[in-house]
């Protein structure tokens, strides 16, 4: 190739081996994760690699290996005098705080999406789609894990206050649906803060449901789509994280109006997407175009859509399905770095 610019190939070939780190060290988070090597390290650190091995219950020759693979990608931190490994205190909170922001969930989810790259390959050539519950199941816990650190920071504190008169009908007691609830966080943190309101949380997922029953508490949770929930009069439908990934988005809005209460609200959360792809091409679109591609787009196919959202429909694609359905008003009312939340009134 003659037209080849030697700057161009570097750059790109600099990209290149930051993102095959990364992809490796992914299967490296989980495996510290799951072994307890982020929580001792940040727990009684610091430690040679002897000593984490002898700590953990692990192999001496595996740990020797990891340690500095971490310590290359800036999670954790090298004494070369000493021999030594530890975690300051941002990558501990990273890494191994159950109250952080869980990046060791994150990974899990993306190493479980990977895990079923052959039947991903299938869709692309059949345009068959891959339902939520037939992927692997590190899928569903690590997806929780993965949204759980953004509703605890935001769903009570932020996003249900934006809400005009949301927090007082929840103070003052409504029933409310949380529609696509997966393992139940969303739903438990609003029983948590606004205990009078009754609250059921709704997936199609039998598996998710099963999870989301285990941790003892108000709520009630059901097997049952967005199309067809049951119960009439709700105060408040949500869904959060959810919409895009529908076989029929048109009609879970159309049922979520006949569902809500004249006076009631569907409170979206949604993805943060711009109107183009243009608009995307970024490190958030980057992560959330790729696992739309694994996950959002195969599930919507399998459920039958014909042109399925994607998570980066953006603000203009979620509007479009909420007036179609028959909402008088449609509004974003708050955002995150990861999140666009609207508000739609029947």
């Amino acid at each position: 190739m003659t037209d080849l610019q030697q700057d161009r190939l570097d750059e790109l070939m600099g990209r290149f081996v930051t993102d095959l780190g990364a992809t490796m060290s992914a299967g490296n988070v989980v495996i510290g994760d799951k072994l307890g090597l982020y929580r001792a390290l940040a727990e009684a650190g610091p430690f040679t690699p002897q000593e984490l091995a002898d700590y953990t219950g692990t192999a001496e020759r595996y740990v020797r290996e990891w340690l500095p693979g971490q310590a290359a990608g800036g999670y954790l931190t090298y004494d070369g005098e000493t021999g030594k490994y530890s975690m300051t205190a941002e990558q501990a909170y990273a890494f191994a705080d159950p109250d952080g922001p869980a990046v060791p969930g994150a990974f899990q989810l993306a190493l479980a999406g990977l895990a079923d790259t052959p039947k991903i390959l299938t869709a692309f050539r059949t345009g068959g789609g891959m339902a939520w519950g037939d992927h692997h199941p590190d899928v569903f816990t690590g997806c929780e894990r993965f949204y759980r650190p953004g509703y605890v920071a935001n769903l009570v504190s932020s996003w249900i206050p934006a809400v005009p008169g949301l927090a007082d009908r929840l103070a003052a007691g409504i029933p409310v649906a949380d529609v696509g609830c997966g393992l139940g966080t969303s739903t438990r943190l609003m029983a948590d803060a606004f205990p009078v309101s009754t609250y059921t949380g709704f997936d199609p997922h039998e598996g998710s449901i099963v999870l989301a029953r285990k941790p003892a508490g108000p709520c009630a949770f059901e097997v049952g789509s967005a199309q067809d929930f049951p119960g009439t009069g709700y105060g408040l439908v949500a869904t959060f994280d959810c919409l895009h990934d529908m076989g029929d988005p048109s009609g879970a809005a159309r049922h979520i109006r006949e569902a809500l209460a004249d006076d009631g609200y569907w409170l979206i959360v949604e993805p943060f997407a711009g109107e183009s792809p243009a608009d995307n091409l970024n490190p958030v679109g980057r992560i959330y175009y790729s696992f739309s591609t694994y996950l959002c787009v195969p599930h919507a196919v399998s459920e039958g859509a014909a042109d399925a959202l994607g998570n980066q429909a953006g603000e203009a694609a979620i509007g479009a399905v909420v007036r179609q359905a028959g909402f008088r008003t449609f509004h974003r009312v708050a955002e995150t770095p990861f999140n666009l939340v609207y508000v739609a009134r029947p």
